[in-house]
């Protein structure tokens, strides 16, 4: 039985984390697989949706971190998991709607958030932090979240001045003393990307 190894890519909104992620999966091919911290969202359906806009949705407890541990457990003991979809819009998990994830050589696990949590980080064989700077960051997810997310730009900057910059600060900044590698621009930088996915490929073998 082939023991995944797990790769996890932190850092700020908008860093870069994600396109790095999945630039290591598609240089590693049918070896590796893909987990988003983001898919782990708890689900507020059970609140009116007025309420579920106001959660800090940038804190370490808005996210079912021990859900998580439990799935990459499985995953480690060669067992296939179905992860949560979440609802951005909504604020809830897609009743019924999973992503299947089999337990192949590499599993990439990214999230802002994925190093403030220590059941995480031990089960993680390689951390990546992804540094980049404040103001790129900020207008890459104003441009995630009108595009991708339908949302307008009063409230994008109402939220990242209330939770996403102060929880930046408290959390996401000081996780970077976890990593193993910091990367500047995250998939952006080419011969960063080019160094992981010649190591990885060893495991995926």
């Amino acid at each position: 039985m082939t023991v995944p190894k797990f790769v996890g890519i932190a850092g700020g909104t908008g860093s870069g984390k994600t396109t790095l992620a999945r630039k290591i999966r598609e240089g590693l091919g049918e070896a590796s697989n893909l987990i988003q911290f983001d898919w782990y969202y708890r689900d507020l359906s059970f609140l009116p949706l007025k309420e579920r806009e106001e959660v800090n949705f940038d804190h370490p407890s808005s996210l079912e971190s021990e859900l998580l541990v439990e799935h990459l457990k499985a995953l480690k003991n060669g067992q296939s998991i179905d992860v949560p979809l979440y609802d951005f819009k909504t604020h809830s998990r897609l009743p019924n709607e999973t992503i299947h994830i089999d337990p192949l050589p590499v599993i990439v696990v990214e999230g802002i958030l994925l190093f403030c949590f220590e059941p995480l980080r031990e089960m993680l064989d390689i951390k990546i932090f992804v540094d980049t700077d404040a103001d790129i960051r900020v207008f890459r997810r104003i441009r995630r979240d009108m595009r991708e997310r339908g949302r307008d730009f009063n409230s994008i900057r109402k939220q990242y001045y209330k939770t996403v910059r102060p929880m930046h600060l408290e959390f996401v900044e000081p996780s970077k003393r976890y990593a193993d590698v910091i990367i500047p621009e995250g998939g952006n930088n080419l011969i960063a990307l080019d160094l992981i996915i010649e190591r990885l490929k060893q495991f995926a073998q």
